[in-house]
């Protein structure tokens, strides 16, 4: 399994220091935030993103994801949401990303944010797929667990559409890992981890501070790995771990780069302490 970090933890640094930072850490890929604030997002031209592929395919680090903000059970028109997730997964064809990132984004009319977000990844999903790229709808907001991402993605039933656990979330949902991984494993792209203090304080922490099960997280996607006995071509399961480290919106904590080589150790260890 290879490791990864989201660029949220290091709010607009140039992309060049992004990988230096990733190669410096050990980590073998980024997860890059696609925002008008930071270096990479839509708005690039066609000689800017030729730049960052260059730059990806120079430092030897795999570019895991554009995570983008559409949202798909919002309520509102189709249109402006599907023009946003056709810019990112545009951009992440041209930059060689597997993954985008999709939020829920819905409010408390379930049944109408299920059938909303059903409608959307289904197109998102087929221009996605025509461009070699998977969208993902991460567990989050309206739809923080394995349950209700799972609802969505059974319905949409589309190889171009997928799953982003973030351990965070379906926690503080009050689902297990083990029931998570039953809903999400047919559908997961990759699974973002952090650690926190508590369901009601998410202020960000160093790795292993908190509370979050990430040793069970880890051990079920190793033992799930190890049962597995892929087609020809096929990878034996989620291959990331992200570390998903929200310094954008917690500024008064440590900063990510002085963290990153204790995230790799800890990251490391519960991967061997599951082997």
């Amino acid at each position: 399994m290879r490791l990864a970090f989201s660029t949220l933890g290091i709010p607009g640094v140039p992309v060049p220091e992004v990988l230096s930072l990733a190669d410096r850490s050990g980590f073998h890929g980024v997860e890059l935030r696609a925002h008008p604030e930071e270096p990479v997002h839509p708005g690039l031209g066609r000689d800017e993103r030729q730049q960052v592929v260059r730059q990806f395919a120079e430092s030897g680090i795999r570019l895991l994801c554009v995570a983008g903000y559409p949202r798909m059970a919002d309520s509102g028109d189709d249109a402006p949401v599907l023009d946003e997730v056709r810019a990112l997964v545009e951009l992440a064809h041209d930059l060689g990303a597997p993954y985008v990132r999709v939020f829920p984004g819905g409010g408390p009319d379930r049944a109408t944010g299920d059938a909303t977000a059903v409608r959307r990844l289904r197109q998102a999903a087929a221009i996605a797929a025509g461009l070699g790229v998977r969208v993902l709808l991460e567990t989050h907001d309206s739809h923080s667990t394995g349950a209700d991402a799972a609802r969505v993605l059974d319905a949409v039933d589309h190889p171009g559409a997928g799953a982003l656990w973030d351990v965070m979330h379906t926690w503080r949902g009050g689902e297990e890992p083990e029931e998570t991984y039953r809903l999400l494993g047919p559908h997961l792209g990759y699974v973002q981890v952090k650690d926190i203090a508590s369901r009601q304080d998410t202020t960000p922490l160093p790795p292993g501070e908190g509370v979050l099960p990430l040793a069970d997280v880890v051990e079920l996607l190793t033992r799930a790995a190890d049962a597995r006995t892929p087609a020809p071509g096929e990878g034996t399961g989620v291959e990331w771990l992200c570390w998903e480290y929200e310094k954008r919106w917690y500024p008064q904590v440590s900063e990510l780069p002085e963290l990153l080589p204790r995230v790799r150790e800890h990251l490391l260890g519960l991967l061997a302490d599951a082997a």
